[in-house]
């Protein structure tokens, strides 16, 4: 098997085993560059080295796209803060590698990998290869930190060797990598910005895709803490989920003209089109206050997207009105109810009524009855305070 067979089939593996590792390797372009001895990311593009690739079996090529992948994920070179930057780099490929073993991938000749940094943060690890090096060094403390910072950039062009292979401290900077310095400062341009603020995007996208999906790698949470610890304001997480799915919404009328003259008839994306459920709470838990700001959001969303169909639902124990709203009406709702809350009603109207179904955003207090099942669409629950749900995914109302 060819090293490029090799990737094609690890690429498809990934992502029937490894579906979040599969989805992000997948968006990430591939370069051959046999001046590398192993393999390397910048967190923008993976460079590897068809020779090495050639030597190891599918396997192994599935561990090296995945080590890629998150690399794209983690933007090493972007949190720095201040560290060398080739230790820095190698920490991260100890916790990555730490992370893909846990997840039973296969470890390909020269990976960095101890046990010992398992579980652990990138911080941490960093901290503790930076301590090693110190004691293990004739020098004093003082010789040995100002030669670990001046020795930043020397050898960052093998990131993913064994110790063994780890660039002499000693050695000068070459030219090659003042060059590859220059190349770095003159790639960051506004359109150079504008990529990674897209692939940002993609990436935060993907995440919260699996998360729903409940398949995220085992461990994710040491490698990119950012993911679980950052807090947003819910607003902004709200709109950013909706943005996602009326971003993918397609349509066949029209169709897409860019291959329609070969006779090939796929759907356009629609981008300005958002297509939503909304069911509003109106048992007698919810009081004034919490009723008026779920309604004051659904307004908001007619006001955000000039073209939208919100099938508005207001429901307690069962559902009292529906109504389908389109762009130039205005808000006009009469709340009925103040009962108990059963959730179950609503879903079991978008089964027997709703067709398009893609996103359910249920405005609610939390207290109720839950469907047993899980739903084919993606269900996001705005509440007050966090409650634990079957299923789907939980905004709290600050």
């Amino acid at each position: 098997m060819t090293y490029e067979e090799k990737l094609t089939k690890a690429k498809a593996k990934l992502m029937l085993e490894q579906p979040y590792f599969g989805t992000v390797a997948s968006s990430i372009p591939l370069e051959k560059n046999n001046d590398i001895l192993t393999f390397t990311s910048d967190g923008v593009k993976m460079r590897y080295n068809s020779e090495y690739l050639e030597r190891l079996s599918l396997e192994e090529v599935e561990f090296v796209m995945a080590n890629g992948a998150m690399h794209s994920v983690l933007k090493h070179h972007e949190r720095l803060n201040g560290r060398t930057r080739w230790l820095w780099q190698t920490a991260t490929d100890y916790v990555v590698n730490a992370m893909l073993v846990k997840n039973g991938m296969q470890l390909p000749e020269y990976a960095y990998f101890e046990e010992k940094f398992d579980g652990m943060y990138v911080e941490e690890v960093y901290e503790m290869l930076r301590a090693e090096m110190i004691d293990n060094s004739d020098h004093s403390m003082e010789q040995e930190t100002e030669q670990i910072t001046d020795s930043d950039e020397s050898g960052v062009e093998n990131l993913h060797m064994q110790k063994e292979h780890t660039p002499d401290m000693d050695a000068p900077e070459t030219h090659e990598q003042e060059n590859a310095d220059d190349k770095e400062e003159a790639s960051s341009t506004p359109e150079s910005e504008e990529l990674s603020e897209e692939m940002k995007e993609r990436l935060e996208q993907i995440f919260q895709k699996h998360k729903r999906q409940g398949n995220l790698p085992k461990d994710l949470a040491f490698v990119v803490p950012e993911y679980f610890s950052h807090k947003v304001d819910w607003r902004e997480f709200l709109y950013g989920y909706i943005s996602s799915h009326a971003k993918t919404s397609y349509t066949f009328a029209p169709p897409n003209m860019k291959f329609l003259y070969r006779g090939i008839y796929l759907p356009s994306m629609s981008s300005d089109l958002l297509r939503v459920i909304v069911a509003v709470d109106t048992s007698g838990s919810v009081d004034e206050a919490l009723l008026s700001t779920f309604l004051g959001e659904v307004s908001s969303m007619m006001q955000q997207y000039p073209n939208y169909e919100i099938d508005l639902i207001t429901a307690d124990a069962k559902v009292q009105s529906v109504h389908t709203f389109l762009p130039g009406e205005p808000l006009v709702y009469e709340l009925s109810g103040r009962g108990g809350t059963d959730f179950r009603p609503v879903f079991e109207y978008i089964d027997r009524h709703i067709d398009y179904s893609t996103l359910l955003i249920y405005f609610t207090d939390g207290e109720g009855s839950y469907p047993k099942e899980e739903v084919s669409y993606d269900v996001l629950w705005v509440m007050p305070e966090a409650k634990e749900v079957p299923f789907g995914e939980v905004v709290v109302i600050d």
